[in-house]
């Protein structure tokens, strides 16, 4: 028996979908089951949610949601062992597949979390984000995404470059995430419109006309609603990628990289001290097959913001003509992360709903 509360509604819709998405490489159904009276009485009052990769519950952000009264139903998919272009998801019913284009990749590292929201098993997932693991998937499977502010959660990975995030439905399902986990939260107010700066390409990016286009209008439709002022001036920085690959291979102090966080760091300073908000795509590129990106790099809008530590999500655009979702991506200053998120819940009734991708 699965039960008759939000739980046991999760794990029936689990039963029934995972087996053709695999987003999960474990559910711990009797588990939740026996937490679910318990955490009821708790604030969350049993929510049930996903954690990423196998070491998920033990991460800082599951203990705080499971003391909060959140209950875990399982562990997501990342990519496993020869994965890692082809499905960028492993779970137990093998690749994870992107639930509005099974043809296509969910996106990863934190793959398996955002196929779980996107079809409507969990409410919620924990993810992290190193170079865009949260983001990329997010944009690529319809739902919100949110990397925090590099450092203010402990940092799954020793060069710093990751960061604790959220997947879910919303940026107002996410809410819950920011206010049980990060210590101090308070709900801050945005007022409307609100400045920000829009780059279609951060400078250097190639990015697919069609994404681009979904992107601006989206941005469009914003501006139109009354909740965006788009103010003069773009964002050019340098391509972040020798960087964080010097980053990410232990070399920190390589003379590329220190020059590049240098420089994009003094325009990023120079834009937030004017404008609170930036917009881009998320990705430059749709949701490729499982085969792999060939030689375009699907972190390119999105791992400036790992180097540079500031928070960033992406929530829906809208989709391409060949049904693949499209992320827009906000990025606030450092330590902005509560901003950020109301940012985005004011925006959301002029952008896109997005429902499950499956019944």
């Amino acid at each position: 028996m699965n039960g008759t509360g939000a739980v046991g509604r999760a794990l029936e819709r689990i039963d029934a979908l995972d087996p053709s998405l695999g987003a999960f490489i474990e559910v711990w159904r009797r588990e939740a089951l026996a937490r679910e009276p318990g955490a009821a009485l708790l604030p969350l009052g049993a929510l049930p949610f996903a954690v990423k990769g196998p070491a998920g519950l033990h991460s800082y952000a599951a203990r705080r949601l499971v003391a909060a009264g959140g209950v875990p139903v399982g562990s997501t998919a990342v990519p496993g062992p020869g994965t890692y272009w082809q499905t960028w998801g492993q779970g137990a019913y093998g690749r994870t597949r992107n639930p509005w284009r099974p043809d296509r990749t969910p996106g990863g590292s934190s793959a398996g979390s955002a196929v779980a929201v996107a079809a409507g098993m969990v409410p919620l997932a924990t993810g992290s984000d190193g170079a865009g693991s949260v983001r990329l998937p997010a944009a690529w499977c319809g739902v919100f995404g949110l990397k925090t502010t590099n450092g203010l959660l402990p940092s799954p990975d020793r060069t710093g470059l990751a960061s604790a995030g959220v997947l879910a439905a919303s940026a107002a399902a996410a809410e819950p995430y920011l206010r049980h986990v990060l210590e101090g939260y308070e709900p801050v107010a945005v007022r409307l419109p609100v400045p920000a700066v829009l780059s279609l390409d951060l400078g250097f990016a190639d990015v697919d006309p069609e994404v681009a286009e979904v992107v601006r209008a989206a941005v469009d439709r914003l501006v139109a609603a009354g909740v965006v002022r788009l103010v003069p001036g773009g964002c050019a920085l340098r391509d972040p990628a020798p960087a964080w690959l010097a980053v990410r291979g232990g070399a920190p102090g390589d003379p590329v990289a220190v020059e590049t966080r240098r420089a994009n760091d003094l325009v990023l300073d120079g834009l937030f001290a004017r404008t609170p908000l930036l917009l881009t795509p998320t990705t430059p590129n749709r949701p490729h097959g499982h085969e792999g990106p060939g030689e375009v790099y699907s972190t390119a809008l999105t791992w400036a913001f790992n180097l540079s530590g500031h928070p960033a999500a992406s929530a829906p655009a809208g989709f391409t003509g060949d049904g693949c979702p499209v992320g827009l991506q906000w990025v606030a200053d450092r330590g902005a992360d509560a901003w950020l998120l109301a940012a985005v819940r004011a925006a959301e009734g002029a952008l896109p709903r997005v429902g499950p991708a499956l019944p």
